[in-house]
């Protein structure tokens, strides 16, 4: 199974290339491809930045003005993997535990859509696909409908789309994690995100 760090976004908010903020002593791609590498996947970067090549091989997002839909697209075309993981290069608390769990869930399910859901919010791009949902977000693409969870839902058509509740997941698990949930999805997309990270430490 491969594993994907969508690092294609522009960092508007945060002023300054975010993929390369430092985290607990290394860029933030570099944590990100950590720990698809510690889940056991193959990590990849998306994105128009060779510049990155240096932690993982890159593979170009073919419309980078498309948002993280686009990148996706370009990952699923070049996967060599039945389903994919994808994982924000802003997401540096999320566990890899999870990112187990994921896999796990979807040798069980084998759905074509595996999307997290945290208070009720589900979270599309941190997510596992199958790379038969590329024609489905291409159309998307096309038809210049660029939000991804209405275009993998679509793209799925009569496969299992699962879309569960980290919360109830965690409830019944021994997973020796410390943080609270809604800071595995704290996403870093201003300078005052990157401030609230601290130094904590998985």
């Amino acid at each position: 199974m491969n594993g994907f760090v969508l690092a294609g976004g522009r960092s508007t908010r945060m002023g300054r290339d975010k993929a390369l903020l430092q985290y607990n002593g290394r860029p933030l791609v570099e944590h990100a491809v950590y720990l698809l590498g510690e889940a056991g996947l193959e990590p990849h970067i998306v994105g128009t930045r060779a510049d990155l090549a240096t932690y993982a091989p890159v593979i170009e997002d073919m419309h980078p003005d498309c948002g993280p839909l686009g990148g996706m697209e370009a990952a699923l075309a070049a996967t060599s993997s039945e389903w994919n993981v994808f994982l924000p290069v802003d997401l540096p608390l999320l566990p890899v535990i999870f990112l187990r769990y994921l896999k796990e869930r979807v040798d069980i399910t084998a759905a074509a859509v595996t999307i997290p859901s945290f208070a009720g919010r589900p979270q599309p791009l941190c997510a596992v696909y199958s790379r038969s949902l590329l024609g489905g977000i291409r159309s998307a693409i096309a038809a210049g409908d660029y939000k991804v969870m209405r275009a993998v839902e679509t793209a799925a058509s009569a496969r299992e789309v699962d879309i569960f509740g980290v919360e109830a997941v965690t409830a019944s698990s021994d997973w020796p994690v410390q943080l609270p949930l809604y800071r595995w999805v704290q996403n870093v997309n201003t300078p005052a995100d990157f401030a609230r990270l601290g130094s904590l430490i998985l």
